[in-house]
């Protein structure tokens, strides 16, 4: 079990599963989802078709979710290591996923199948569903960063729900390359958590006990979003 400071959601369905529940979506409750999740504070929603593969390898039988991202607060980020900091990180996350709650419910309440993935169960991984929405990639300093933002935390709903907007391809794939060439997150960790070869060593890195985002708040992607790293990254590739 991986040290954490968060601290489990308590229940907060009010409504059932349906018994019979449904597996396609229309358009229309598609966009008021979509509002919803808007509406809760999310800054949007990824979707993630498990494989066959995958679902063999982590032993369950479900495949298809609903990534609700949120973006986690610069105030508390930028704070120092703390207790007082882990304790804010916590009542975000929270607060977040009271949220997931609601969202679930407003699923069930349109007879859909919805349940919370609980976020702190090691009996799958969510970052590896995450990268099954190919909406997101694993940087060198071992964050799932998302498009809309590096500093992003999210909450999954696997649902009945077979004809949500997958995606075919991962267009963030070149983030790999960046990083390799990039490095500031090795060269500065106060940790040292990263091994001679730049890969990211887990049990050293003081996150998830200490509220350490020296990483996060060093990086590119947190400090000129990712639209501008993709074109500057973009002008370096043309030179050649």
């Amino acid at each position: 079990m991986r040290i954490r400071y968060h601290h489990p959601i308590p229940n907060f369905y009010e409504f059932e599963n349906p018994v019979s529940p449904i597996n396609s979506i229309s358009e229309n409750i598609l966009n008021e989802l979509n509002e919803i999740v808007l509406e809760k504070g999310f800054i949007g929603v990824s979707y993630s078709a498990l494989s066959d593969d995958f679902k063999n390898e982590w032993n369950i039988d479900w495949d298809n979710i609903l990534i609700l991202k949120y973006k986690m607060s610069d105030d508390i980020l930028t704070m120092d290591p703390s207790k007082e900091k882990t304790v804010l990180e916590d009542k975000e996350f929270q607060e977040f996923g009271r949220r997931t709650f609601e969202v679930a419910d407003f699923l069930r309440k349109n007879n859909f199948k919805a349940d919370l993935i609980h976020p702190l169960d090691d009996s799958v991984s969510l970052r590896a569903i995450a990268m099954q929405s190919r909406d997101c990639i694993i940087t060198r300093s071992n964050m799932c960063m998302f498009r809309e933002a590096l500093n992003v935390g999210f909450f999954m709903i696997k649902t009945s729900i077979e004809n949500l907007p997958f995606k075919d391809e991962n267009d963030m794939l070149w983030v790999e390359d960046f990083c390799s060439t990039c490095g500031i997150c090795i060269d500065r960790c106060p940790e040292d958590a990263f091994d001679e070869n730049g890969k990211f060593i887990r049990k050293l890195c003081t996150a998830h006990k200490k509220g350490c985002s020296k990483c996060v708040l060093i990086c590119p992607f947190y400090k000129q979003g990712y639209e501008k790293v993709k074109k500057r990254y973009d002008r370096k590739q043309a030179r050649g």
